[in-house]
């Protein structure tokens, strides 16, 4: 099976002279090619501009590389499984790199080992990635990668810098929607003019969203954001301010009993990756499934009966779609311990989500919203409009906060539903972001949280706060040590639940 692959990304000429000196620069590695970073202003320029510059063939090496795809493609089959099947993709890579280092030998006698790789490397890059764009899905400190058109540059959203034009751009719509077609046949979709939108991944587990003209008015449009290649933990958000351990300790005393929690937020807030982090308190002999438009979540199977559920868009013909809905009523039959759900956003899903909450399941979603008292609207209004009856089942709501001007990331609030009489329900914050102080901070007493916990435990208000400090000691130690590895994070929660007598003698040593 053969599918034509779009030609790289070029690259523009060289920029107008600096107004000043770069304010950053960087070399990148995507296997045996290298490419140099700078980031500086033009003069007359209002955003700072992302130069990549990689090495460039000579013509008449360029020109045999043009010639050596579709000879490639032929000595390379494709079966239909591998062309739609994005866990197949390294496996694809390596055979495509080999043969094509193969080739390049036959041909080229005179080479180096070194060059040989190099120039079957790029073959890979520009056949079955996104050219040179696959340089900028190694930059750590790209978030965001966006393409509005063929006529405009590459924009990218810098982690410190904001965002910046780049010199590269996609030559032709034609290329863009030829990218936008490969990324969905890895994942089993389509995009077309019946369906111009797309929601997918990349095998890097990178999100991308992709739209064709004429519902992008300027051209065909991809935007790609970028997760961490290695996923945050509770070490990381406590060491960068997101989080404080004592507000971390009684989050997972919340979660290993059991009590439900929605986790809300702005966009870009980080309900996802706060969501990830907290899943590693669940104790490890529990069954978890989790349930996403978009796969984002990254629990750890080595050590979790992690079951992933990802909804799929029906055909152009309107067939064979699997909706959230569809999804969130089979997981019940799933027996699970724990269920995840990646974002709230229509009537059908709430009421399911409550109905799975009312039933006895442990639940976690994450929803839209700003804050605490705006979750609780959101869910009693329409088009949500969730009974107050039901709403009882939830127990938390921890609002997720972005500060775009400094780029961090904190818990805004932490607040408790509580049943009332009057007004069916009401909110209470027990912890709030000082943004003055930079510090999460006790704001009022719990007047349920440490009750439905007594509740199902037995354990009295002493107990309840050894057992807070000494998981407030653990998540101590663990940034004391760097412990920061999901595989090693988990080991150390696991150890906690399963044998504590000898975490507290390592954690003494």
């Amino acid at each position: 099976m053969k599918r034509k692959k779009p030609k790289a990304a070029i690259q523009e000429k060289s920029p107008a002279p600096l107004s000043r000196q770069p304010k950053e620069a960087y070399t990148l590695r995507d296997g045996e090619l290298e490419a140099r970073i700078s980031i500086f202003k033009k003069q007359g320029e209002h955003v700072l501009t992302y130069e990549l510059s990689a090495p460039k063939w000579e013509p008449g090496t360029e020109a045999f590389m043009e010639d050596a795809k579709p000879e490639l493609l032929k000595k390379v089959s494709i079966s239909s499984q591998e062309a739609l099947n994005i866990k197949m993709t390294d496996e694809l890579r390596m055979r495509f790199f080999e043969e094509g280092k193969k080739m390049i030998r036959e041909n080229l006698p005179q080479l180096s080992e070194e060059k040989a790789e190099t120039m079957a490397r790029k073959l890979v890059q520009e056949m079955l990635g996104l050219g040179e764009i696959e340089f900028m899905l190694k930059d750590d400190m790209i978030e965001e990668i966006c393409v509005n058109s063929s006529s405009q540059p590459i924009w990218a959203y810098h982690r410190k810098y904001g965002w910046m034009k780049t010199n590269l751009r996609i030559p032709s719509e034609a290329e863009i929607w030829n990218y936008s077609s490969s990324i969905a046949r890895g994942v089993g979709r389509q995009i077309n003019t019946r369906t111009p939108l797309l929601d997918a991944y990349l095998p890097t587990g990178d999100r991308v969203n992709a739209t064709l003209s004429p519902i992008s008015y300027y051209g065909n449009t991809i935007t790609i954001r970028k997760f961490a290649r290695k996923p945050w933990t509770i070490t990381d958000y406590v060491r960068t301010g997101t989080i404080s351990s004592e507000l971390a300790a009684i989050l997972w005393l919340s979660i290993q009993y059991e009590l439900n929690m929605i986790i809300s937020g702005g966009t870009g807030a980080g309900k996802t990756s706060m969501l990830n982090v907290l899943s590693m308190f669940i104790p490890q002999n529990q069954r978890v499934v989790s349930i996403e438009q978009t796969k984002e979540l990254t629990l750890d199977p080595d050590y979790f009966q992690w079951v992933p559920l990802v909804v799929r868009e029906p055909t152009s013909e309107g067939t064979g779609g699997i909706s959230m809905l569809d999804l969130m009523v089979n997981s019940l039959r799933m027996r699970p311990d724990r269920i995840l759900v990646g974002e709230i956003r229509r009537a059908e899903e709430a009421q399911v989500l409550f109905e799975a909450m009312h039933t006895g399941h442990s639940v976690y979603a994450t929803l839209h919203a700003e804050t605490v008292s705006e979750t609780v609207r959101r869910l009693a209004n329409p088009p949500l409009s969730i009974p107050p009856v039901m709403m009882e089942s939830l127990h938390l709501v921890l609002a997720m906060y972005r500060d775009r001007r400094s780029n961090i990331r904190r818990v805004f609030e932490l607040g408790e539903i509580i049943p009332t009489e009057r007004e069916g329900i009401a909110q209470n914050i027990i912890y709030r972001w000082r943004p003055y102080k930079d510090s999460i901070v006790p704001a009022e007493p719990s007047a349920r949280l440490f009750e439905t916990i007594k509740q199902y435990t037995n354990m009295d208000d002493a107990e309840i706060k050894r057992d807070l400090d000494e998981k407030k000691k653990v998540i101590d130690w663990l940034c004391e040590k760097g412990i920061d590895t999901v595989k090693e994070v988990g080991e150390i929660i696991a150890a906690y639940y399963d044998e504590p007598q000898e975490l507290r003698a390592r954690m003494k040593r």
